[in-house]
């Protein structure tokens, strides 16, 4: 035995300690206590005995007439006649009254409440049950009917901790219970066992429902099937691999419920190599039925993670029956790599579309720009009497924010207003996006001033406006500004050492960045360093970039040197510069942005031989400078622009437009000349 033990196994059987002696003390307490409910009006002299062989039998007329019974007034008129016949009270009837009214008819929930509460003078165990039950969504009741339950000196059983696992909402209410049912001999039934690996794998809690399994006497497949399901869904890969492992050690035979534990754990890891192996298990398998929908369309979720489409394809054309979620995984399949065509050619051949498919379809193109396309969907969409819900509406916002078409965002906010929807912080934060990145900084303004309850996240959203619009002084207001209502995150700092960055705050930003670990308690990631490194190298204070970029806890990303070599660019430092291009070649030997940038720091410092050198290297490794690419919207579609480019279909229109603007800016100057000669002649 060991001597010491980690200190969480010491904490848990302290907690389970303590828990135990409470328990038994209520029990003492309450055992020597000589009061009971007795809450009925009717007097004992008038009371009726029921008997049990009717009362199990149920001959009674009454009771016949109560498992007929299907309306409130019915109920009401029943009730009326157990209350004639001094029935009122009596265990037996009350817990045919209770369990009709709590569990059979839950629309009569408040009755029960009232019958239990005000004429049952003596529950037992059955109807403590069917109340705990009826109640599970009310945490604070259903922990009150427990304590009244342990108060009367019954014991509970595994019904009434399977009753108070649903109404449980915490951990610590959750261990609570998990005590109790160890203390009260309930621990032992597997069912029971199983809800508290289930509960504790969904909170995240991995170790104490392991711990759950390895107490159970003789776990089964069910058992290994929930654990492999909770570790796969946390993307605890590895585990679940070993739970199998486990489980066939054992000699339980993995199910269909095993294999889409694992068809999961394949779709979080995006491994091929391991779905394809558990897709022929399932095939070769005898146990398992082809027509199991749940796991042919875990199988072509996992084929989609794993950027499998042919395969997933080819299985979804082999089904004999689809339903809504299988079209839609293939929907969403080809939108996540960008293939609109084909995933627009399944959502045309869907038999009925749900919210689920429009939202997919919608924002395939919406992550293309296309807001003509989004516009027209969305308008088919209210055709078909299909209720747009926010993710709908964020999609919309998204499109336009994408291309920075102002009209569309206006048209879809203007939308949202006449619909009466509520702009919540969600909502409130994308419209702000939206419009900041459409260049209207005062309409982001008045929706933010409109957001009645704003989280972290619109404060954000707000102050990374104001800094890419160069209005640092008011991102640093709002900065301030928030912390009355609700503490600044990471991305919060990020946004408020750019705007320092933009607008040459060096003191500010300073400042604000060694109080983030001071003040706040949130410690400076590599993101934070980045914006530091920006903010001190726009100022050309070098040596302090060179200082912090060694002091770094982490080592310097691509945006870091990045940062420092276009800070190098606007102020001339070649040796720094020269520094920061080696670093950033090593880390993006394949990406054009380092060579380029180096190359004209060369050029602009007249080191021509230095900078051809770099343009041969950057050839000699096969890498490419994209060319830049200008767009604008006209009706909701993008035209893409590149230097010189004579492939767009209207190429002989736009000449003709700009020879004429250039000629238009050429009277215009010559015009302005001879004003202003006249003007001086004028002056002499």
């Amino acid at each position: 035995m060991q001597l010491l033990c980690p200190l969480e196994k010491s904490l848990k059987q302290i907690f389970f300690t303590l828990t135990a002696l409470r328990i038994i003390y209520i029990y003492i307490m309450h055992c020597f206590r000589s009061g009971f409910r007795f809450l009925s009006s009717a007097s004992a002299s008038q009371r009726v005995d029921w008997d049990p062989t009717v009362s199990l039998a149920l001959k009674h007329a009454t009771l016949i007439l109560l498992e007929k019974c299907h309306t409130r007034d019915h109920f009401k008129q029943i009730l009326a006649q157990i209350m004639r016949t001094n029935l009122i009270g009596q265990t037996f009837p009350m817990s045919r009254l209770i369990s009709f009214s709590a569990i059979t008819h839950p629309e009569n929930l408040d009755m029960a409440v009232h019958l239990f509460q005000h004429h049952t003078p003596h529950p037992n165990l059955y109807i403590y049950n069917s109340m705990i039950s009826a109640l599970s969504l009310s945490l604070n009741q259903s922990f009150a009917i427990y304590n009244s339950l342990l108060r009367s000196c019954i014991y509970p059983d595994r019904n009434t901790f399977l009753s108070l696992l649903q109404a449980s909402k915490f951990l610590s209410e959750v261990m609570q219970i998990h005590c109790h049912a160890i203390i009260t001999g309930s621990f032992s039934y597997s069912y029971l066992q199983n809800s508290l690996m289930k509960i504790y794998l969904e909170k995240g809690k991995m170790g104490l429902a392991h711990q759950v399994l390895q107490q159970m006497s003789a776990p089964d497949a069910v058992s290994f099937n929930i654990m492999i399901l909770g570790y796969a869904k946390k993307g605890h890969n590895i585990e679940a691999l070993k739970f199998l492992q486990e489980m066939v050690g054992l000699d339980l035979k993995p199910d269909e419920f095993t294999m889409l534990g694992l068809l999961i754990l394949c779709g979080h890891s995006e491994d091929a190599r391991l779905g394809k192996s558990i897709h022929a298990w399932i095939v070769h398998s005898c146990s398992v039925k082809s027509s199991n929908l749940i796991l042919n369309n875990a199988l072509l979720d996992m084929y989609v993670k794993c950027k499998e489409l042919m395969i997933a394809q080819s299985i979804f054309n082999a089904l004999l029956r689809k339903d809504t979620i299988s079209w839609n995984t293939m929907i969403a399949g080809y939108v996540k790599i960008g293939d609109l065509e084909i995933a627009h050619s399944f959502f045309q051949d869907m038999p009925c579309r749900d919210l689920v498919s429009w939202n997919s379809i919608i924002a395939g193109y919406a992550q293309k720009g296309d807001c003509l396309m989004v516009r027209r969907l969305f308008a088919n969409m209210a055709a078909e009497n299909i209720q747009p819900d926010f993710v709908t509406i964020i999609n919309l916002v998204s499109a336009a924010a994408e291309i920075g078409a102002l009209h569309h965002g206006r048209w879809i906010h203007g939308w949202v207003v006449r619909m009466q929807m509520k702009i919540d912080a969600f909502l409130g934060s994308a419209l702000i996006d939206m419009y900041w990145k459409c260049g209207s900084i005062e309409r982001a303004c008045i929706v933010f001033r409109e957001i009645a309850e704003k989280d972290v996240t619109v404060w954000t959203t707000m102050i990374t406006g104001f800094a890419f619009h160069g209005y640092g002084s008011k991102a640093l207001e709002l900065f301030y500004e928030m912390q009355e209502y609700v503490m600044p995150n990471q991305v919060t700092f990020i946004a408020v050492l750019t705007a320092c960055s933009h607008c040459g705050f060096v003191l500010q930003g300073l400042r604000i960045f060694y109080s983030m670990k001071e003040k706040y308690g949130i410690e400076p990631g590599v993101e934070h360093y980045g914006c530091l490194v920006d903010l001190l190298g726009r100022s050309g204070r070098f040596a302090q970039v060179k200082n912090v970029i060694e002091m770094m806890p982490m080592k310097p990303s691509q945006s870091i040197w990045g940062a420092v070599l276009s800070a190098c660019r606007a102020q001339g430092n070649v040796e720094m510069a020269e520094i920061a291009g080696k670093e950033l070649l090593k880390l993006e030997p394949q990406k054009e942005g380092g060579y380029v940038l180096l190359s004209n720091i060369y050029a602009t410092s007249g080191r021509w031989n230095h900078s051809d050198k770099i343009r041969e290297i950057m050839e000699s490794r096969g890498v490419k400078k994209i060319a830049g690419c200008s767009s604008v919207v006209v009706d909701g579609i993008i035209h893409d622009f590149v230097a010189a480019d004579k492939r767009h279909p209207r190429w002989v229109e736009i000449q003709s437009i700009l020879l004429c603007l250039k000629s238009e800016m050429k009277f215009g100057t010559d015009f302005s000349s001879e004003l202003l000669q006249h003007h001086a002649h004028s002056c002499y």
